[in-house]
C-alpha cells in the first residue's frame, strides 16, 4: 500500500539536499499546518489538484510515499502524515501530467 502526496516540483527539488519534504500543501509548512496532505488513491488525488491546484502554473509532481513507519493518519478521509516526509520513504516520483 501506498500514499500519494501532489507537491510543487520545484519545493520537491529543494527538499533534496535536507533528506526531507516539509511542504504540508500549497504555499504551507508542515510546521504551519501540523501535517502533510496526501490522497489515498489516483481518484483522490486528481480531485485534490481540481480543487485547489488547478491554477497552479509551475510544473507539478507526484509523490508516491511507503507509509511504514511514518505517523500516517485518515481523517476525514484523505491520509495526513505528521511530521516531515523522510525522502527515503518516497518510492517514486512522477510528473503530474503523466500520472494516471
Amino acid at each position: 500500500m501506498s500514499i500519494l502526496h501532489l507537491a510543487v516540483a520545484a519545493d520537491w527539488a529543494a527538499a533534496q539536499p535536507t533528506g526531507e519534504y516539509r511542504v504540508s500543501t500549497l504555499g504551507h509548512t508542515v510546521d504551519q499546518v501540523g501535517f502533510i496532505h496526501c490522497s489515498r488513491d489516483a481518484d483522490q488525488l486528481h480531485t485534490v489538484h481540481a480543487d485547489f491546484y488547478c491554477h497552479v502554473t509551475e510544473p507539478l509532481v507526484v509523490l508516491r510515499i511507503d507509509p511504514a513507519g511514518l505517523d500516517v493518519r485518515v481523517e476525514g478521509g484523505f491520509p495526513h502524515l505528521y511530521g516531515p516526509l523522510p525522502l527515503t520513504s518516497v518510492i517514486a516520483v512522477t510528473p503530474y501530467g503523466e500520472f494516471r
